[in-house]
């Protein structure tokens, strides 16, 4: 489903300027896995997740998402591919004037499906997150913890193939990231490929995947994070 090969992603060219993100990581998530890439702040996580997006190319190297080279895509390629991720990313945004219920809708819509059944979906995925009481709460009337929960309902509301979930459960209360852990530990049983890229051991502990260690953009050997 995912596979980079020995992918480096390097900014700056100008003397004392470069700085490597990531340096030759090659690694496959497979269809139906559950990887965690865990590491600290500036290990290369959030880099890697914008390759896989498109949103920025590699210096080297190949990421393929499905078998289709993402660095090689143009502008209806890279929207092809997004129509079949789902992403949850820190600076996401909601739309202010929409409530919970209505930005999922609203995507949903976006991408062709029915008036009746995005509804009815919208309304399923917030009561998955623990939401579904705040369904009608505009953005601006929503905790930041739960804020971040519509944007991951709205990441999941879709059923993409693929999900990108980045520190999904920063922000929350126990209670919340909890729940939100075992969300994302059935999302294989539901036939949806899951990476998360995370700082919190605990959590990657948790979502009892395959864990993926990252240090100064370098994979380092697999195993339980320590």
């Amino acid at each position: 489903m995912l596979e980079l090969r020995s992918v480096s992603k390097v900014y700056g060219r100008a003397a004392g300027g470069r700085v490597e993100a990531l340096a030759d990581l090659s690694f496959e998530v497979k269809p139906t896995e559950l990887a965690v890439l865990v590491g600290p702040v500036g290990a290369g996580k959030s880099t890697l997740l914008r390759l896989v997006t498109g949103e920025e190319r590699p210096t080297r190297g190949t990421v393929l998402v499905d078998g289709t080279e993402v660095g090689t895509l143009g502008a209806r390629g890279l929207a092809r591919l997004r129509r079949s991720l789902g992403v949850f990313c820190q600076d996401g945004h909601l739309l202010p004037d929409r409530t919970a219920l209505g930005n999922l809708t609203f995507v949903l819509r976006a991408l062709g499906t029915g008036w009746a059944e995005a509804r009815e979906r919208a309304l399923a995925t917030l009561v998955e997150v623990g939401l579904g009481p705040a369904r009608n709460a505009l953005p601006h009337e929503l905790a930041v913890g739960e804020r971040r929960r519509v944007l991951l309902a709205r990441a999941l509301a879709t059923r993409p193939r693929l999900l990108l979930a980045d520190e999904p459960t920063a922000m929350l209360d126990a209670s919340a990231s909890a729940m939100v852990g075992t969300l994302l530990r059935s999302l294989p049983l539901r036939g949806t490929t899951c990476v998360v890229a995370t700082q919190s051991i605990e959590l990657a502990r948790a979502l009892d995947g395959r864990v993926l260690q990252l240090a100064a953009g370098r994979l380092q050997p697999e195993g339980d994070p320590v």
